[in-house]
């Protein structure tokens, strides 16, 4: 029998809130997500991965006043290229508020005022994504705050556009599985990547 969105919703938003593993369509490809304030799910999420954590994660935020929880300032620029946007794109917001790292020996603890200090650029930028999918922004709002989005590929290997090409690697590896019918509103394309500045600069990182 074939589940229903809210449970469908309620199971993905009962691992995340565990510090588990999703597998899940977006707007783009498939993604591999987990709570982004959790610094112990992210780390999973590399390790997934083969993927060093060097390399920052993007994120999905249900609304600008979302992201603006986790960033000390939205500029001018994004808020205009939010509005007008018409197609999937991610920002690279500067000034993520993130945790800190702990010190040797600590264990990370999630606090979900703040980003986790290990899905974030060395530079402190994190790039945020507001989903064009209904049920990834009703998944971060729901949860109260951004999810981690990275293809559902092991580094290295081709990103994913639909269910069937994901690795069983991948599949085996993630704590709960999104029903595959809803990958229907994905794009099967990567996002746009913009970078914007404070003062109105954009740079763009991938078209």
């Amino acid at each position: 029998m074939k589940k229903t969105i809210d449970t469908i919703l309620s199971e993905t938003l009962q691992v995340l809130r565990e510090g588990g593993l999703i597998l899940y369509p977006t707007d783009t490809v498939w993604g591999i997500g987990c709570d982004a304030t959790n610094p112990e799910a992210v780390a999973k999420v590399y390790a997934l991965k083969q993927r060093s954590d060097a390399k920052a994660l993007v994120l999905l935020a249900a609304s600008l006043d979302q992201v603006g929880r986790y960033v000390k300032e939205i500029p001018d620029i994004a808020i205009q290229l939010v509005e007008v946007n018409d197609r999937p794109m991610t920002l690279i917001y500067p000034g993520a508020i993130a945790g800190k790292a702990p010190a040797e020996g600590e264990k990370a603890v999630p606090d979900r005022h703040f980003i986790a200090w290990n899905a974030v650029a060395e530079d402190g930028s994190v790039g945020i994504r507001i989903p064009m999918m209904e049920f990834c922004r009703n998944v971060c709002f729901k949860l109260g705050r951004p999810i981690v989005s990275t293809s559902a590929n092991l580094s290295g290997e081709p990103t994913p556009t639909r269910f069937a090409e994901i690795s069983q690697a991948i599949k085996e590896g993630v704590d709960y599985v999104v029903e595959p019918w809803l990958e229907q509103e994905a794009t099967g394309r990567s996002s746009q990547i913009l970078k914007v500045g404070l003062s109105g600069e954009i740079e763009i990182i991938r078209k």
